[in-house]
């Protein structure tokens, strides 16, 4: 970068009309309008975003009764589905999804893996040899209409089709009941949403249980059935509906589910309803089974059996979780149009992390996403600790992280991240309540519009728990190294054709979000369009065109070029600062004019052979009648004949005009170069000679003549000593070091080692030690 100081205004009009004429073409042209890429708006689905008066969506009622048999770990359960069809179509039949089957032995979940990595972790080779081996999967033992007649269905991997015998038309319903057990996996060895953990210390199964059922897709306009096969990372797309389920255990467990517990007095001593009752008003976490209790009931083994009875209404899904090692806590929260019980279930292996940070952190989600959507509308939300690192349904979440145990002394510790990871974990599950549990979008196609929007809002939830939280996601020079990398596709990708899954479904979007708060929109705005997002989709699914369109109708901001950019492109953000000049007008009055001029060749630098032929003997110096006219006037010298028209001149120029030409403040044209072809905002803090700083925001529609490069005019009364663009970071720009002038050194390191020689006669002399004692043996498993 450079500066340089010209003085026609002539050359400065034509710089800038330069710039401001040069057109990309169309294809290139970064704010053309997004119709061309998205669907045509109708009676379901509005030009605005909002659903149409026509908008309509399934209703699929469960009554299911199961059983775990905790000795084989095998599942076994019945189900009567009532399917309502409220679209215009008449369906012939309906597809239930089989998610189980992704754990079949021949499923395109396993044919599909491509070969691992020679260098693998042992976790990573046990996964793929039990993968394997497991046959999971549904054994589909019946499928019968309500008159207990066979149903016609056919089984395609993740996906069984159940053939209706006579066409559901529009408001019908019809019953369809189907049999089922499978095998439960370890899910630390098999990994996946679901599954359970063993305690070889005491010998003891914890259970977390979701993708259980078989389960009605979804089927709505701007799909028809979503019947896209299960491979593992697309979750779900389903309907809402209200839920009756039965849940047989061992008679010590203890079970966390979806819904309302409706036979308390069957599954729960006096003491635990006493305190379940006084956590709903209480101003911290009730114990409602204690640290001891859970110890002792580890120890049993009952024969005997209960059934847990939840009913949940108006919820897409049902996941529960079980085991005798549960420690339980409650407490209750009410605001606004909120009145739930937050709970946590836990093993004593979470403490002491979990007993103080899961209900505080399950209360603080709710109460912050509601600011940014809509209140809490469920009658519980539970946090659950077991081998699932994070996963969400309707009111329950499994959550990972737990402190690290010291074998020997019994000492329990964590870490920094630790810690923050368990909060963060949490907050993001239970946000998942709101998006998509409730804001119903389809996950199987579209990742981002439920982890990325929930990951923005869990930034915003972290930033709200304790001053300099440690995010992950969320600020923008957090995804930059992601954003200038080859490997990568863009955010409107479905999931299962994801590079970089967590990049590109949470943290792009999210780091796009709050750029559009912090930067394009500003928070006022921004916070009115995305709370009107979330009510007008609330318990409906909206698309992506949906969520673009009702950002843009209700903030009156254009954002089809952010949207084409962030979400269609792999483009990336790198503004640089180019070359800054330094006009004034050109007075045309030659007096001062050539003395500007013989002042700026004084600047320039001496020539080395003048330095060096100082004091040589010169012809003149004893010839000086060799001097004449020119040795005494330079060729800046002001003639009587420029004075003339000067003066002339003057004569027919207006007091306005006259005003323009003795300007004499700074006229700064800065040149900014687009180098990684994303447009975004050109934010600067520009630093005068007299330390003032001034923070300058140029929205991105400079770039909309041109996306390569532009210039600004800056008209300042004080000289500027240096610029930076971006100066907090806050467009995920891939390189700072372009954004300075004058330009700053890139500070860095050495690191300096000492090579160690290789020497195999010494190591093959080396004694060999006796065998590693058992303690050292389990630590270096661990």
């Amino acid at each position: 970068m450079k500066i340089s100081i010209k003085s026609a205004l002539l050359c400065f009009a034509v710089t800038c009309a330069g710039n401001v004429f040069a057109k990309s073409t169309i294809s290139d042209d970064k704010f053309r309008q997004l119709e061309e890429n998205l669907p045509t708006p109708n009676t379901y689905r509005t030009a605005s975003g909002a659903p149409g008066h026509q908008y309509w969506q399934q209703q699929v009622n469960y009554k299911i009764d199961i059983a775990i048999d905790d000795k084989t770990q095998r599942l076994t359960g019945s189900e009567s589905i009532e399917y309502t069809n409220n679209s215009p179509d008449t369906l012939r039949y309906i597809w239930i999804q089989l998610d189980q089957n992704r754990l079949k032995r021949n499923s395109n979940t396993n044919l599909s893996r491509t070969a691992p990595n020679k260098k693998i972790t042992y976790k990573g080779m046990r996964n793929v040899v039990k993968s394997d081996a497991f046959d999971g999967g549904y054994n589909i033992t019946q499928v019968t209409a309500s008159n207990g007649k066979p149903m016609k269905h056919t089984i395609n991997n993740t996906m069984m089709r159940v053939d209706l015998s006579k066409p559901l038309k529009q408001g019908d319903s019809v019953e369809v009941n189907i049999n089922w057990d499978y095998q439960l996996h370890e899910q630390k060895v098999l990994g996946g949403r679901s599954g359970y953990e063993y305690f070889e210390k005491d010998d003891n199964y914890l259970y977390e249980v979701a993708q259980w059922f078989p389960r009605a897709a979804a089927y709505y306009d701007a799909m028809g059935w979503q019947n896209k096969q299960f491979l593992g990372n697309g979750e779900f797309a389903l309907e809402f509906g209200d839920y009756d389920v039965e849940i047989t255990v061992p008679a010590d467990h203890i079970v966390a589910a979806t819904g309302v517990l409706q036979n308390a007095n069957k599954v729960l001593t006096k003491t635990q309803r006493n305190r379940l009752k006084k956590a709903k008003t209480a101003n911290k976490p009730v114990l409602v089974v204690t640290p001891d209790e859970a110890l002792e009931n580890e120890k049993s083994r009952s024969n005997k059996t209960k059934t847990w009875h939840f009913k949940a209404k108006n919820v897409r899904d049902f996941a529960f979780a079980s085991s005798r090692k549960f420690i339980w806590d409650a407490q209750g929260y009410k605001a606004g149009g909120t009145d739930t019980m937050a709970m946590s279930f836990y093993p004593n292996e979470g403490n002491p992390l979990w007993g103080r940070y899961s209900t505080e952190s399950v209360i603080h989600t709710m109460e912050q996403y509601s600011k940014y959507t809509f209140d809490y509308p469920y009658p519980v939300s539970i946090s659950v600790h077991g081998p699932i690192g994070g996963m969400e349904y309707p009111m329950i979440t499994f959550n990972g992280y737990r402190p690290t145990l010291d074998e020997k002394t019994g000492e329990k510790t964590y870490s920094r991240r630790t810690k923050y990871g368990l909060i963060g974990v949490i907050i993001h599950e239970v946000g998942h309540n709101y998006f998509p549990m409730i804001v119903n979008s389809d996950e199987r196609q579209w990742t981002w519009m439920d982890e990325g929007l929930n990951t923005f809002l869990q930034f915003l939830a972290e930033q709200a728990w304790e001053e300099n939280y440690p995010s992950r996601r969320g600020h923008a020079a957090n995804i930059t190294s992601y954003m200038k990398s080859d490997n990568q596709v863009p955010i409107m990708t479905n999931s299962e054709s994801i590079l970089q899954f967590g990049n590109n479904a949470y943290g792009k979007p999210a780091t796009a979000l709050n750029i559009l708060r912090e930067t394009i929109m500003g928070r006022e705005l921004f916070d009115f369009a995305f709370k009107e997002y979330a009510q007008r989709w609330k318990f409906k699914r909206p698309t992506p065109a949906d969520f673009f369109r009702t950002m843009e109708d209700a903030s009156a901001i254009d954002l089809d070029w952010f949207w084409r950019g962030w979400f269609y492109t792999t483009d990336h953000v790198d503004i640089a600062l180019g070359d800054i000049h330094l006009y004034r007008p050109n007075s045309q009055n030659p007096d001062v004019e050539e003395a500007w001029e013989r002042a700026l060749e004084n600047e320039k630098p001496t020539f080395i052979s003048d330095l060096r032929n100082k004091g040589h003997k010169l012809r003149v110096t004893n010839r000086p009648e060799l001097l004449d006219f020119y040795n005494e006037h330079d060729q800046f010298t002001a003639t009587n004949a420029k004075r003339n028209s000067y003066n002339s001149s003057q004569k027919k120029l207006k007091d306005w005009e006259k005003e323009l030409l003795v300007d004499e403040r700074n006229f700064y044209i800065v040149d900014f170069k687009n180098k990684g072809g994303l447009v975004m905002p050109i934010i600067l803090d520009i630093t005068y000679d007299d330390g003032e700083v001034e923070h300058v925001r140029i929205p991105a529609e400079i770039w909309r003549k041109n996306t390569d490069k532009v210039s600004k005019l800056f008209i300042r009364d004080k000289e500027i000593t240096s610029i930076a663009l971006d100066p907090n970071w806050e467009t995920a720009d891939v390189n700072v070091n372009n954004n300075y002038w004058p330009a700053r050194p890139i500070k860095s390191r050495f690191e300096l080692y000492k090579r160690k020689q290789k020497d195999m006669m010494r190591d093959f002399n080396v004694e060999l030690k006796a065998d590693e004692n058992e303690d050292d043996v389990k630590k270096e498993d661990k």
